[in-house]
């Protein structure tokens, strides 16, 4: 089927939607969020919320917060020490071979 066929047949994708696009992105700190491009404002006042309604609002919104727990951190922080190590270890290796070879190759590993 050509392209003006598949054109002139309706079933162009541009009909579908992705999966998920009606959906909010993520949580809206700000009041605003966007469809189709454009800014939404949707507190309704066209403004910022006053200090004290934003300070009663992080609040709310951080108590939604799902701490892990003290065991999860420790072994997360564990994992992250462990790989540091390694990765740590293998680009030393790497670097002195790289630079036995350099050397090799440019002749300064003659002794002379």
């Amino acid at each position: 089927m050509s392209h003006f066929a598949w054109r002139a047949a309706g079933s162009s994708y541009m009909r579908f939607r992705w999966r998920g696009a009606e959906r909010p992105r993520a949580a809206s700190f700000s009041g605003w969020r966007f469809e189709a491009g454009r800014p939404l404002n949707v507190t309704g006042t066209g403004g910022m919320t006053n200090p004290f309604e934003f300070i009663q609002q992080v609040r709310a919104e951080a108590s939604k917060v799902v701490w892990p727990t003290r065991r999860e951190t420790l072994i997360t922080t564990g994992l992250v020490l462990l790989l540091v190590v390694f990765a740590s270890i293998f680009f030393t290796v790497v670097d002195e071979a790289l630079r036995v070879l350099v050397g090799l190759a440019l002749g300064f590993g003659r002794g002379g």
